[in-house]
């Protein structure tokens, strides 16, 4: 029999947190927070009730995270040589498969079906990520009782899937995911309110659960951050609030800030165990900080905008110029090739986070979950 151990020893020798106290409430904590007052400081910051996101919400929000973090995981992957070794089939196919089924969309219904499966591809994509952080959070925290990760999964699913459900029962709103009226209209009012019923249970015996964990002398500080910061931005952007404006501050940079945050630990631990000259572009970059990291996410982010408003959508001249009219009729191959990044990626990212699959990832999350030596600091 193994010696006792008492549940104060246990609790402390337990991390609290996802990746460390500094990193969780910087990506997580300060991305709601930033959302909120972008919210609260809306009249001051010249939005007005019922006006359209004005160029700079779109400038730093849509294309400094949404499009950025997308290409973020070529860090992971395509920038990687010896990643892009590991799975050649998955990474170079994954592409392939991505524009296949784009180009087959949008030639059997046109832009309108296209969007609208995109449009759910990318809610079920920012569910999952939610979903992820939380079960990423109970591996950290060295939580595997399969009760509480039933009740951990339910709870952020329905903190996610119940202001989309509320917002299915309200259509149409001010606002939409890709475009408007991509999202299916008709179901009943009724339906949000058994949803949001059952979500209130949910987060009563979520929170009270861990009242009894604290009480026992741990708080899983990492995982409650991700459900709370969730459900305050995913209610107040879907459900609260009816604005174009209202939706994106809350719904990008809570999703977008923390994916990146891990590409770039994720990288920078690959490059820091690679030869000196080895680990591709993307050791390169990580190893000269962060700000080149962004750079180069930027820089990807402003052409792929440039090529998707030149030829597309002609919204904003002021950034990208005027578009080019020789491009028109060739929207059902263009869309699904421009589009292709992001399909990619929401492709990718249900294999690339699986700590069984993914070894790197692993010796990540020990190395962050490992206590700095005594008498030391983490600066992580």
């Amino acid at each position: 029999m193994a010696p006792a151990t008492s549940p104060a020893a246990t609790a402390a020798d337990r991390p609290a947190w996802l990746f460390s106290r500094r990193i969780d409430l910087g990506v997580f904590l300060g991305s709601a927070v930033f959302s909120l007052l972008l919210l609260a400081l809306a009249p001051v910051l010249g939005v007005g009730a019922g006006q359209d996101s004005p160029l700079w919400t779109w400038v730093v929000a849509v294309l400094l995270v949404d499009v950025a973090h997308v290409w973020s995981t070529s860090f992971v992957v395509y920038l990687d040589p010896a990643e892009l070794r590991r799975r050649p089939l998955l990474y170079l196919g994954s592409p392939v498969l991505a524009y296949s089924l784009g180009l087959t969309l949008y030639l059997a219904g046109g832009a309108a079906l296209f969007w609208r499966v995109v449009a759910y591809l990318a809610a079920f994509h920012f569910v999952r990520q939610q979903y992820g952080w939380v079960m990423m959070a109970r591996g950290q925290a060295g939580e595997h009782d399969r009760a509480g990760r039933w009740l951990d999964g339910a709870t952020i699913y329905a903190t996610t899937v119940v202001p989309l459900i509320v917002w299915h029962t309200e259509l149409p709103r001010a606002f939409w995911w890709m475009r408007e009226g991509d999202f299916a209209a008709g179901l009943p009012g009724w339906v949000g309110s058994v949803a949001l019923l059952v979500y209130l249970a949910l987060a009563l015996a979520y929170a009270a659960r861990a009242v009894l964990a604290a009480r026992a002398g741990f708080i899983a500080w990492g995982k409650h951050l991700v459900v709370a910061t969730s459900a305050v931005c995913w209610y107040v952007g879907i459900v609260a609030t009816n604005s174009d404006y209202g939706f994106t501050v809350t719904n990008v940079f809570l999703h977008g800030i923390p994916y990146a945050a891990l590409i770039f630990l994720y990288a920078r631990h690959a490059a820091r165990h690679a030869a000196p000259d080895g680990g591709g572009l993307a050791a390169r970059v990580v190893r000269r900080g962060v700000l080149p990291f962004l750079a180069t996410l930027w820089a990807a982010a402003y052409l792929e905008e440039l090529l998707w408003d030149r030829a597309i959508w002609h919204d904003h001249p002021s950034l990208f110029g005027h578009g080019d009219g020789w491009l028109t009729g060739l929207e059902p191959l263009l869309v699904p090739l421009l589009a292709m990044p992001q399909l990619t990626h929401y492709l990718l990212d249900g294999f690339l986070w699986r700590r069984a699959q993914n070894p790197r990832l692993g010796e990540l999350l020990r190395e962050l979950r490992a206590p700095p030596p005594t008498g030391t600091a983490r600066h992580t």
